[in-house]
């Protein structure tokens, strides 16, 4: 099934992915610390709506409603034991989606964080690590995903587990880190550190790169820190929908649908093939986004100051791999 994702990507200068899954199914009604992987169960069809949205809305390749679904994060709510349903169940509805698109769209299989602290510094094994991952993927495939999509990742083992993972499931993969503390993920990975780790793996995926973070300002600076590297494979850019901000008891993204396409033309431009939002991502977005790829032409590679005009201040003055800017930070 890989073979779609590998012939889009040779016939298209890029891809567009989707949006948040989060933002989407809070706003069909799943409530603050329900499981959405519950919902591939007890309600299909709003997991159906979840995916018609971005691929009306433009998108090639959508996530699957699984980002959660590892032993360790669906244990919270006694659900370990259905982690083979939850996963099939996801890729299936997926699947049957895009099955119906009309056009050929890809089916990733979204495989987030175990939400455990990996040896030393914490309980968790390379060995549980791979064995919670590689159950997960197995699902992802019997269900019918085309590739498996890793992200959120903040720490170097838990990333080369789900490569051991996705290698003893035959799948290929993709990968992305969340760059939110200064440029580094929570456990202190920079985009330099992420480059040379993908390039030390076995089982390397089809392509890599950033999502979610602080907003779209920061994740294009680790972006434009990665492509500085001259990496081989192709880069992933899937930002924020602006910057998060609590209002009525709810967690709002001030991102506009305007300042997503700015977004999404500049993360062409600094090298991304890959390109979607996550965390207040709408349709909405999508469509702008859909429209400005297509209109716009190519421009040269945008500068950190240029970013910052757009689209925002970033939230650090660094970000510890060598991209710096004179911008205020966010007050």
């Amino acid at each position: 099934m890989t073979e779609l994702f590998a012939r889009l990507l040779s016939e298209r200068d890029w891809l567009m992915a989707d949006g948040a899954t989060g933002t989407t199914l809070f706003n069909m009604g799943l409530r603050s610390g329900e499981a959405p992987e519950l919902w591939n169960a007890d309600h299909p069809d709003r997991i159906r709506a979840l995916h018609d949205g971005p691929v009306a809305a433009g998108s090639d390749i959508f996530l699957t409603n699984s980002f959660g679904g590892n032993a360790a994060r669906l244990g919270r709510h006694d659900a370990q034991g259905r982690v083979r349903e939850l996963n099939r169940l996801a890729a299936a509805l997926g699947r049957e989606v895009a099955d119906g698109a009309g056009r050929p769209v890809v089916v990733a299989g979204a495989m987030g964080p175990t939400g455990e602290i990996m040896a030393p510094m914490g309980p968790l094994s390379h060995e549980l690590a791979v064995e919670m991952f590689h159950e997960q993927a197995e699902a992802l495939r019997e269900g019918g995903a085309d590739l498996l999509w890793v992200e959120t990742i903040s720490a170097a083992g838990e990333f080369r587990a789900a490569a051991q993972a996705a290698r003893l499931a035959g799948m290929s993969w993709v990968g992305t880190m969340s760059f939110d503390t200064a440029g580094r993920t929570m456990m202190g990975v920079t985009a330099a550190d992420m480059v040379a780790l993908v390039d030390r793996l076995d089982h390397r995926p089809l392509a890599f790169g950033a999502n979610c973070g602080v907003g779209s300002s920061d994740l294009l600076r680790s972006l434009l820190d990665f492509s500085a590297l001259g990496p081989v494979l192709p880069l992933i850019a899937k930002g924020n929908a602006g910057i998060p901000k609590y209002s009525d008891g709810h967690i709002h993204y001030d991102g506009t649908p305007e300042l997503m396409a700015d977004y999404a033309v500049m993360a062409r431009d600094a090298g991304a093939r890959i390109i979607g939002g996550c965390c207040g991502t709408t349709p909405a977005h999508l469509v702008a986004m859909r429209a400005a790829l297509e209109s716009r032409p190519r421009g040269p590679r945008p500068t950190l100051e240029q970013v910052a005009q757009t689209l925002g201040g970033f939230s650090s003055a660094s970000d510890d791999s060598g991209g710096t800017t004179r911008r205020r930070k966010r007050g």
